[in-house]
């Protein structure tokens, strides 16, 4: 049974989002069985920057409670779980938080949305991550309601690890083709080939149906992503505008790590090589 948290009517805060088509697509997608199949089948960490970040806040929160958003099929919960035994991961797709029941036995999920996490107290977690860029698979003028959402639900002090796509890195500039990546044994590559063929008519299918979402701003983008056949539309942001976003929220952000190497990014560097970023963020102390 999924654990549900309800705190009263089902009164909505939201606005009226200029972007509709960005929930019912990727909504559509996230529920698909060979989606949550795909998810099932995740393990360890997605790459180098994800593990920098959370080793970088492990002795500031080791013991605290711990917020896990958009926790798909729970590949994050084994990573987070040495931290602490509070723990509460939350998704907005039932099969996926149902998948993390059957995964992780006795651990607490929730069916919720990150954008309204009204029935959660306020001021109670040590740390809360969104990974893999969870937050850009919302419209762009919903980010704000997730960033208040997460500071709300910190302690002061608290911190929070959030990945978001780099508006000047590779994905933005993704169309469908036969990208494989290269493998020396001949039967794994030609079985990347085949898969990456039976896969090619749908990813067309959905870039031709999805791009006509696609907009290009200078601070960020909307953009049909090539994850899942091309089948999510996904927001990408410049660094600076992400900070902005979080600062704007009332964070300070301690540090940045790309995903290619997991080092941490120093102004000024040329970034265009980076997927995305994961930023560390920290909710101040009263003065």
């Amino acid at each position: 049974m999924i654990e549900s948290f309800t705190s009263g009517p089902a009164v909505s805060t939201r606005p009226v989002a200029a972007h509709p088509e960005v929930d019912k697509v990727n909504r559509g997608t996230w529920q698909r069985q060979s989606t949550v199949r795909q998810y099932r089948q995740l393990t360890g960490w997605t790459d180098p920057g994800e593990r920098a970040a959370v080793e970088w806040v492990t002795p500031l929160v080791a013991g605290l409670p711990i917020l896990d958003l958009g926790v798909g099929a729970g590949r994050t919960t084994g990573l987070l779980l040495p931290l602490s035994d509070d723990y509460l991961g939350i998704d907005y797709t039932a099969d996926m938080v149902a998948a993390c029941r059957i995964r992780h036995p006795g651990e607490r999920f929730a069916l919720m949305d990150a954008r309204d996490l009204q029935a959660l107290e306020a001021g109670h977690y040590g740390l809360v991550v969104f990974s893999f860029n969870g937050i850009d698979s919302v419209a762009p003028e919903e980010r704000g309601l997730i960033l208040r959402e997460v500071h709300r639900v910190l302690r002061p002090g608290g911190l929070f690890i959030v990945s978001s796509h780099n508006r000047n890195g590779p994905g933005a500039r993704e169309k469908p083709g036969l990208h494989v990546a290269f493998s020396a044994n001949p039967l794994r590559l030609g079985w990347r080939v085949l898969r990456t063929l039976r896969s090619l008519p749908r990813a067309l299918r959905n870039h031709l149906r999805l791009r006509a979402a696609n907009e290009d701003h200078e601070d960020w983008a909307l953009r049909n992503c090539g994850a899942h056949d091309f089948g999510l539309l996904v927001v990408y942001t410049t660094l600076a505008e992400q900070q902005r976003q979080l600062q704007a929220a009332g964070f300070e952000v301690q540090a940045v790590f790309d995903s290619e190497h997991g080092h941490a990014v120093a102004p000024g560097q040329d970034t265009r090589d980076v997927w995305w970023f994961h930023y560390v963020a920290r909710k101040p102390l009263p003065r």
